[in-house]
């Protein structure tokens, strides 16, 4: 199965949830008022937000009274266009700068966080590059035998501490050691939350800092892992974990278990933060590029 097949499969739930949804609104009636406020409430449902849904069903009675869209049949390709301008172009997660390449991942528990940075550093393994990956998740012994397993699984060296130790010491040892080794890219595992009085945000805020002693300029990358059936609960997290480390990536996991795969529109609408890689199933090439043209073109076709 191809990537696109693989990504239009991953959706299935969001495009039955969503999309078929929205067709059966307007199946042989009118766009009127009755059936625009029946819209904006299917948009809401489906996770695209309160501002980005008022957006769309505004455009769409603005062009309805100026006479530019008459027929229902026709508002699916407004639909499509209206969400692909949302989402604009797209990046892509990639290595840049002088070795290494630091990327500090966050996010609560249970986001898929070890397993998106297990899957990444398949990635870039079969990329050519060399990977290092640090097992800051100091507080789950589980976090930091997952990681391991994930490093012998994909040929990627681990810096690993004490469970329980400072997960600052461990950043800052794994970009040392990859300096050293002239290692690539340094992928930091970090807790989802904490067994101490210590606040995990003000945790994470000294984890970046330390990075930055430690190599001047990073991370280069602050990626927030959030599960996408978490809905509007993920871009919540999105928005704390932002004020606190300044997130510049989203991975948006487990978009296969979910109908309200449009928290994708809502992150971009109000945070305006890239996703770069989502989630469409469990095997590891099931992390893709997050290509908004071909995400829409696979909720729609």
């Amino acid at each position: 199965m191809g990537l696109f097949d693989r990504l239009k499969q991953g959706l299935t739930k969001t495009k039955q949830g969503f999309v078929e949804k929205v067709e059966s609104i307007f199946k042989g009636k009118a766009i009127d008022s009755e059936t625009l406020e029946e819209l904006e409430e299917a948009l809401i449902l489906a996770d695209i937000g309160a501002a980005s849904a008022s957006e769309i069903v505004e455009h769409l009675r603005e062009k309805v009274r100026k006479g530019e869209l008459g027929e229902s049949g026709t508002v699916r390709d407004f639909l499509k266009k209206e969400l692909s301008s949302l989402l604009g172009s797209g990046q892509k997660l990639v290595a840049f700068g002088e070795k290494p390449f630091v990327i500090l991942t966050v996010g609560v528990n249970g986001a898929g966080k070890t397993t998106t940075i297990g899957k990444l550093a398949s990635r870039f393994r079969d990329q050519g590059y060399s990977v290092l990956l640090a097992a800051g998740d100091t507080f789950r012994a589980a976090a930091i035998e997952q990681l391991e397993i994930w490093g012998k699984r994909t040929d990627a060296q681990v810096v690993r501490h004490q469970s329980g130790s400072d997960p600052s010491a461990v950043a800052f040892d794994a970009i040392e050691a990859a300096r050293a080794r002239g290692t690539d890219i340094v992928i930091i595992d970090t807790a989802g939350r904490l067994h101490t009085k210590s606040p995990l945000m003000e945790e994470l805020k000294k984890v970046r800092r330390v990075c930055d002693k430690a190599m001047p300029g990073s991370p280069h990358e602050v990626m927030l892992v959030v599960d996408a059936t978490n809905g509007q609960n993920a871009l919540k997290q999105a928005q704390i974990f932002n004020e606190a480390v300044g997130v510049t990536a989203i991975a948006l996991t487990k978009l296969d278990g979910t109908a309200k795969g449009g928290i994708v529109f809502a992150i971009k609408k109000e945070l305006n933060i890239p996703v770069k890689l989502i989630g469409v199933g469990e095997k590891v090439e099931d992390l893709q590029d997050f290509e908004p043209a071909e995400f829409v073109k696979a909720l729609f076709d």
